[in-house]
């Protein structure tokens, strides 16, 4: 066998850039990238069917019935969840990660990234599901890179977030 050839079961067959708001469980390989500092996006990888989805919210919750989008943590997470298990996953195979949270001091007077990370906390227990990676907290910016096939992520801590951090690089 030629060792040159690689499995194109490894390559992803493209990137998706997830902005603040938005849910994405797709049907074939991609790398999700997305940029965070005080919102936080969530990783659920089913181990048994070998697929994965992402979310990115910037608010922790909403309880005004109409305006719930995937700007809300309680909303993304549960949505995202749901969208899992239509894909016919089991709760006992599904693993989480989650990203985010940052909170600058000087930046804010409210830690809404801590309140993000709470949010995502509760829900995924809540629901039984397994946390199994997180780099949470702290005042830096991340990048994440999430591989919906084989469960892996890759984040860039940065100072600040600028426009070059965003997929595609500039």
């Amino acid at each position: 066998m030629n060792q040159d050839n690689h499995s194109s079961e490894n390559s992803l067959a493209n990137h998706y850039l997830l902005e603040p708001g938005y849910i994405l469980v797709p049907d074939h390989s991609v790398g999700i990238s997305t940029v965070l500092g005080s919102g936080v996006s969530i990783c659920i990888f089913d181990r048994e069917k070998r697929i994965g989805g992402m979310n990115h919210f910037i608010f922790p919750y909403i309880a005004t019935k109409g305006k719930t989008t995937a700007l809300y943590g309680n909303i993304a997470t549960i949505t995202l969840l749901k969208m899992m298990l239509a894909r016919k996953s089991l709760i006992k195979s599904l693993e989480a990660q989650i990203y985010g949270g940052a909170y600058h001091p000087e930046k804010s007077n409210e830690d809404v990234g801590r309140k993000n990370i709470d949010i995502a906390r509760k829900i995924l227990l809540k629901n039984q599901i397994s946390i199994t990676s997180q780099d949470v907290g702290g005042e830096k910016g991340r990048k994440v890179v999430f591989n919906t096939k084989t469960n892996e992520v890759a984040i860039l801590k940065v100072d600040r977030l600028r426009d070059q951090d965003w997929y595609p690089y500039q």
